[in-house]
């Protein structure tokens, strides 16, 4: 089947008379980061685990996945491509504002980047975040961090809403998962995956009890499926960490491999619809760890691409940018979304992904108030 569930024109719903992103001087890509030399990985994680108490002997261990890579770690490249493909993409079409990059744990960080938009007269930035659902650490906690990284600029940040129904990301998963299944065995399992998170945060995701985290990916799951054609599917999780007494969400990929295989699957086709390129937990958890426990089983393996730089997830940024200018302008245009969850909201709800620790000042929110480092 491989076709995309009805919506408005793909990739993009602007013509080039309507490509006006004012208020907005600047786009800001926002990202985890990772580490680019062996030197780099224990800093790098312990930047991602602050304020945690893990030992520095442990995050050795967890490091050792970076080193089997040359202790670099694929993300920044993968950044650039996106930031060179977006930058063409604006000239392109005429959307006339610098676009900047910004990382939450490694260089370039987002002080240095909201440091230099400041120095370059930037006074009103959208930010788009490399996280498409709803979760504090996919949301919330990068809104803290914007918050610190403009603190004392005269800068104002708007998060650009989540995009995990937006054509733009489901497309490139239709198309990659439609082309391994045709050259795949008949009877081939689907199983779409995505970082496993603490139970506790699925449940405050998108507010107590809303559990948004699991229900955003069970509807691209469920929107793939239907565009490929296919109801052999089901929905893991990998790249599980922290304390084994905490619940995490399963099941992970590899027991779920194994619980396929005794049930007479023979054949799986791997969807990473939680990642929107193939950083570590893709190349490593699912590329290594999974296809192993896959051969080891006698399984036929096979993961699909994700989103990366695909022509249509980087018209969706550009599109999500133009929506969100209108907006602010006062006007109301089309939001685009596919399936039954409708569009994100453009600023968060006060107790939205609410941080398990401690609470700390956000931008985007509904309770950030109006300065000019908030929006």
């Amino acid at each position: 089947m491989n076709a995309l569930p009805a919506c408005r024109p793909y990739p993009c719903r602007w013509d080039d008379e309507h490509m006006d992103a004012r208020p907005f001087d600047a786009l800001l890509l926002v990202s985890f980061g990772g580490p680019e030399h062996p030197d780099d990985v224990v800093p790098f994680l312990e930047n991602v685990t602050r304020g945690r108490g893990i030992p520095r002997e442990r995050l050795e261990e967890v490091g050792q996945h970076y080193y089997l890579f040359g202790g670099k770690s694929p993300i920044n490249e993968l950044n650039l491509e996106l930031l060179d493909a977006l930058r063409k993409d604006f000239a392109d079409h005429g959307v006339d504002v610098p676009i900047y990059w910004g990382n939450r744990n490694w260089d370039p960080y987002l002080r240095d980047a909201a440091r230099q938009m400041a120095a370059d007269g930037v006074r009103r930035a959208a930010c788009f975040v490399t996280s498409a659902y709803s979760s504090y650490s996919g949301c919330r906690q990068y809104r803290e961090d914007l918050y610190d990284a403009v603190s004392g600029l005269d800068i104002e940040l708007s998060r650009l809403r989540h995009y995990f129904n937006h054509p733009g990301f489901v497309g490139p998963f239709i198309e990659a998962t439609g082309e391994a299944l045709a050259s795949a065995p008949e009877g081939t399992h689907v199983v779409f995956v995505t970082h496993s998170i603490p139970e506790t945060m699925n449940l405050a995701s998108g507010g107590p009890g809303r559990e948004a985290y699991v229900r955003q990916h069970e509807s691209v799951a469920e929107l793939v499926a239907e565009g490929v054609g296919t109801h052999r599917w089901s929905l893991a999780y990998c790249s599980r960490s922290g304390s084994p007494h905490m619940p995490w969400l399963e099941p992970d990929i590899n027991d779920h491999l194994r619980e396929l295989h005794e049930s007479g699957t023979t054949s799986v086709v791997v969807v990473p619809i939680g990642f929107i390129s193939d950083h570590m937990e893709v190349i490593y958890d699912l590329d290594t760890e999974a296809k192993m426990t896959a051969d080891g089983l006698g399984m036929a393996y096979d993961r699909v691409d994700t989103p990366g730089a695909h022509p249509g997830f980087v018209a969706m940024v550009r599109d999500l940018l133009l929506e969100r200018a209108a907006v602010e302008r006062g006007e109301q245009p089309e939001r685009c979304s596919l399936g039954a969850l409708g569009p994100s909201h453009d600023v968060c709800p006060v107790d939205c992904c609410l941080n398990p620790r401690s609470a700390l000042p956000t931008i985007g929110g509904a309770a950030d108030g109006t300065s000019a480092t908030v929006a």
